[in-house]
């Protein structure tokens, strides 16, 4: 058998096992040493190949159809310094748990650090965050090498998807000649196990009935008890956290992209503006609690991780089907690693065997929910373009089944200060994996390749960083709409201790960019609105579009700090006043 039928065999039983084990999409980076591959996943009737030429934008991109789909999604880039540019997207998946399927093709052993072109050092290049790593062997010919090859894709797509999902990142020698032979009309067929080479079998974590006892004892021996929600994707594992809270009459504290704010569950325990209310001192000492029950990654509010670090002594518990440690408060004290649906059905079974003492500690928590968000929805009435009403507005503009894509640094924090409670079926995801601003824009477009209608939040410098991002949208014909709040630079720098130094605050923390960016969204095609009033962005944000749209918003980074912190301290004087009037 001759090289390039070695090659095309070895290749399609590989793809071929991919499509068995549920990957639908691809997004491949044009270049020459993964010409085989790339030619073989477009040949398989069954695989979508996505093209995007830049990988850093293609990486994030790949890990946006994840997310949208919530199934493993494979990119394949050339060797050399295009496996670099896919590393931001790699670091994110890992950290925010998403299954992205990463293939390098390389330079042959004999090619290797010998001033070859285009031959870098890949092997283990992504290091700890790629959850397994394969170096695979040059194509060749016969039924070993096949099973070999078949076992290792089922192997990554099993490891990407056993929680937690994550990456796996598989690299592939390839020698000249580099073309297969897409002749044989028999290219992917299996002379044996034509269904599945193998079967992964996986079970969920779990603790024993004693271990569940034992909690739900201990949980009923607290009064003063809390629930605190982080970023998580799961509507189920949404309705259930709510069943717990009830059953246990505990106040939820439910981060944005907890996927709690939203929807027709029952709300009357959530807790939505809790940032604001634990900037008042007063607040944090009458809310002290005795217990936590926390859910997801870590909430995005600094003013609550404050909190529970001013409070060592607080038992806390970090539930964790994924047997991670997700605590940098570094205050747990007991880590579970149990599936949390699971957890959440055997603590409500076990609640009705104690009674639960109406204390008023949820109540108290309500009292001043209401209070706090009586005051901030008070930035409706400001008459200016502002960066918390866009937020504020959400759940009255957008209509049912939307996605709200949010960007990092400001956004999701007014996101987390301004989004309330409401009865709209809305899926709020971010990249908060690493928090970095990288790649936001691939990423929105590639949820958006199966989730619609989207709305992308991002700050101008998050926009400029993935402008090239947006030719996905151009390609593919992708609508989205993406509102710019544009405050000419780093917005979130402003609250920080940075902005107390004004010498070189401009230079290295403002960084204002005085960029046209309609220029730059005509060039991919889009339609692009300046908005100058509140009218004109309702109504832009009214307006359905079948492709690119951005809408940009003008702000002031000065008086949006001190927007803020009035309202803060409106909230904190009010908080006050609740309190004492209650004593």
């Amino acid at each position: 058998m001759s090289h390039q039928q070695a090659l095309t065999k070895y290749i399609a039983a590989f793809i071929s096992e991919l499509v068995k084990n549920g990957v639908e999409d691809v997004v491949v980076s044009p270049g020459s040493r993964s010409t085989p591959m790339a030619m073989v996943m477009a040949e398989h009737p069954d695989l979508q190949v996505h093209i995007h030429v830049d990988e850093r934008s293609a990486a994030f991109f790949a890990l946006g159809i994840a997310k949208g789909t919530k199934r493993p999604v494979a990119i394949l880039c050339t060797s050399g310094t295009a496996a670099a540019n896919y590393y931001p997207a790699i670091i994110e998946a890992f950290y925010s748990r998403v299954p992205l399927l990463v293939f390098t093709a390389d330079r042959p052993h004999e090619l290797r650090d010998i001033g070859a072109p285009q031959a870098i050092d890949q092997i283990q290049m992504y290091g700890k965050h790629v959850k397994w790593f394969a170096e695979m062997a040059p194509p060749e010919n016969g039924p070993s090498m096949i099973n070999y090859v078949r076992t290792a894709a089922v192997r990554a797509v099993a490891t990407a998807k056993r929680n937690p999902e994550g990456p796996v990142h598989m690299n592939f020698p390839f020698r000249e000649p580099l073309i297969p032979d897409l002749n044989d009309p028999e290219i992917f067929l299996s002379s044996s196990r034509e269904e599945k080479y193998m079967t992964v079998s996986s079970s969920i974590l779990t603790v024993d009935d004693a271990q569940f006892d034992t909690i739900a004892q201990t949980v009923s021996t607290y009064n003063k008890g809390m629930i605190i929600c982080g970023p998580m994707d799961d509507a189920d594992l949404s309705h259930k956290i709510v069943e717990l809270g009830k059953a246990l009459q505990f106040p939820i504290i439910a981060d944005p992209l907890s996927q709690l704010r939203s929807g027709r569950h029952e709300q009357s325990q959530i807790i939505d503006a809790y940032d604001a209310i634990l900037k008042s001192e007063t607040a944090k000492v009458e809310l002290q609690p005795e217990l936590i029950i926390r859910f997801g990654a870590m909430p995005v509010s600094k003013p609550l991780l404050l909190f529970m670090k001013q409070y060592p002594e607080t038992r806390q518990l970090i539930v964790d089907g994924g047997g991670g440690f997700r605590d940098p408060s570094l205050l747990s004290t007991d880590m579970i690693y149990c599936d949390e649906k699971q957890f959440c059905e055997e603590l409500i079974l076990r609640a009705n065997a104690f009674a639960i003492n109406e204390n008023g500690y949820l109540t108290l928590w309500q009292d001043v929910n209401e209070v706090a968000k009586k005051e901030m929805v008070k930035v409706l009435e400001i008459e200016q373009l502002n960066e918390g009403k866009i937020f504020a507005q959400l759940g009255q503009l957008l209509p049912e089944e939307s996605t709200v894509f949010v960007g990092n640094s400001m956004p999701i924090r007014d996101l987390d200060s301004f989004y309330f409670v409401n009865n709209k079926s809305m899926r709020i995801i971010g990249n908060r994996g690493a928090n970095g601003i990288d790649g936001t824009i691939s990423t929105a477009l590639g949820v958006a390749m199966h989730t619609q209608p989207l709305y992308l939040i991002v700050g101008d410098l998050t926009f400029f960083h993935d402008l090239n991002g947006l030719i996905a949208s151009k390609l593919y014909h992708i609508p989205i709409t993406i509102i710019v709040i544009n405050n000419n630079g780093g917005g979130i720098f402003s609250f920080l201790p940075q902005s107390e130094h004004p010498k070189h605050f401009e230079l290295l923390f403002g960084t204002p960019l005085n960029i046209d960016f309609s220029h730059s969204v005509t060039m991919f095609g889009g339609d692009y609105i300046k908005v100058e009033d509140w009218q004109q962005f309702s109504e832009a944000i009214a307006t359905e579009t079948s492709h690119l749209k951005v809408i940009e918003v003008m702000t002031n980074r000065e008086n949006n700090v001190k927007e803020h912190r009035n309202l803060w301290e409106s909230v904190s004087r009010e908080i006050d006043k609740r309190i004492k009037d209650e004593e």
